[in-house]
């Protein structure tokens, strides 16, 4: 469904297995950045109110999932701490901010929603691992209910991407970017980050 195509090291799990606390307070710093991105959406196109609509309440369901990870660390004794960088995510946005088709508004918007349906579907697979492959089983449940919230996020993104996107071929820029994001993932799965 997702369209990854490249899976993550399943490995990659031992690896956030020996240090929850960076995963934890990296996730609750992603759902941060996620909620930040659907208001900065809405700022940018309030000409579409089912968009508006929509952001809206993935802002409040990435806040509400911000709040449920603060929650895990609390009860963990740890502590938010300062936010993390996240390479992955500049990486892409590099690529798109490369990309010539980014120059009219319709590029601009489709690239937005492409760049967001990226990382929800990268987080969702992740989130899969997490839920199958975690020893603790509130965090195995915990990571499958928000699985399935990226799941649905990822197609949001994309449905708008192609509802809006004017003359634009979002179907062939999808495959140019997950062939991109094919190859950038060779590098990644070695940190116990969500997207690290």
């Amino acid at each position: 469904m997702l369209g990854l195509k490249m899976a993550t090291d399943p490995r990659w799990v031992n690896i956030v297995e020996k240090n929850l606390e960076e995963i934890l307070i990296d996730h609750a710093f992603c759902e941060q950045k996620a909620a930040s991105n659907s208001i900065s959406i809405i700022v940018q196109y309030p000409q579409y109110p089912d968009l508006v609509e929509s952001m809206i309440e993935i802002c409040k369901e990435e806040m509400e999932h911000f709040k449920m990870v603060h929650d895990k660390i609390k009860e963990r004794g740890f502590k938010l701490g300062f936010e993390r960088k996240d390479p992955y995510v500049k990486d892409l946005s590099n690529y798109l901010k490369k990309n010539k088709s980014n120059s009219s508004r319709e590029g601009y918007f489709v690239n937005q929603m492409l760049f967001a349906a990226m990382i929800e579907a990268r987080s969702c697979e992740r989130f899969k691992i997490l839920s199958e492959e975690l020893q603790e089983k509130d965090l195995r449940d915990f990571y499958r209910m928000l699985m399935e919230s990226e799941a649905r996020h990822y197609v949001t993104f994309l449905n708008f991407a192609k509802k809006y996107g004017g003359k634009i071929d979002v179907n062939d820029r999808w495959e140019e970017f997950l062939k991109f994001e094919a190859n950038l993932m060779t590098e990644y799965g070695k940190s116990e980050t969500i997207h690290g």
